[in-house]
């Protein structure tokens, strides 16, 4: 496994959100303390959505500053922010629109430019939101594809190779569309990242990245290994089933 690693194996993916939302609320607690806001690279798909719904419910949404928290896209779609496939409207409708975030807290990809366009404009805005220092995220929460895919990192793409901090357009066969990511070593610079994953669907996928060999255009989410920041890995029985006992 990477090097600061670390796994939480709950017997349901409910209490893998519960635990999650509650980590969060600390992370969040530890950076705005330390710096005074909290940014965050959210993920798309179903597992994160419940997480979103969870952290904008009763139980969470008074835990947080959310005056205080940034947030931005690990990828996206590249469709239009209305289209029912945008990560950006699954974050709207489920966390920030819920919590009533402000715009200026909300750093969406422009789809309206060509996938390439919104690639240089989105690494810009990250630039500009870090200033000079290095563009840090406080945490990135990513999902895991059942073919191991994180982010918009799809396997046999070039995207997986590229040694640039920032985001990139990736035109995705399998998909026929187009898609934007932060790559790797941005990614890789985060304080805190967290993989939050569940369901036997994915075990194979889960095994391939702890515990396969390293085989990245098989693999793209054996790129994630922070340098320096923590990984953690929130998984229920199911998604952990095929690991071996001894990487528990």
């Amino acid at each position: 496994m990477a090097r600061n690693s670390s796994l939480h194996i709950f017997p349901t993916p409910a209490e893998s959100l519960d635990h999650l939302a509650d980590f969060f609320v600390e992370l969040a607690a530890r950076a705005i303390q330390a710096h005074g806001r909290f940014s965050v690279a959210l993920s798309g798909g179903s597992s994160p959505k419940k997480l979103y719904e969870l952290l904008a419910s009763e139980e969470y949404r008074g835990r947080v500053a959310w005056e205080k928290v940034f947030f931005f896209f690990g990828d996206e779609r590249y469709v239009p922010p209305t289209d029912a496939d945008s990560n950006y409207r699954m974050a709207r409708e489920a966390l920030l629109e819920p919590l009533g975030i402000a715009p200026a807290q909300v750093f969406a990809v422009d789809t309206a430019l060509t996938p390439a366009e919104a690639a240089q404009h989105y690494t810009q805005t990250i630039e500009q939101f870090f200033g000079q220092a290095e563009a840090r995220f406080d945490l990135v929460l990513l999902g895991l594809g059942d073919n191991s895919h994180t982010a918009s990192l799809f396997p046999h793409t070039p995207v997986l190779h590229d040694a640039t901090v920032g985001a990139r357009e990736v035109f995705v066969e399998e998909k026929q569309a187009y898609r934007i990511t932060l790559t790797a070593p941005l990614l890789n610079l985060a304080q805190t990242t967290v993989f939050l994953v569940y369901g036997a669907d994915k075990a194979a996928a889960v095994q391939h990245i702890l515990t396969g060999e390293r085989n990245i255009d098989e693999y793209p989410a054996q790129l994630i290994a922070p340098a320096s920041g923590e990984l953690h890995w929130f998984l229920d029985e199911a998604a952990a089933s095929r690991l071996p006992p001894g990487s528990r």
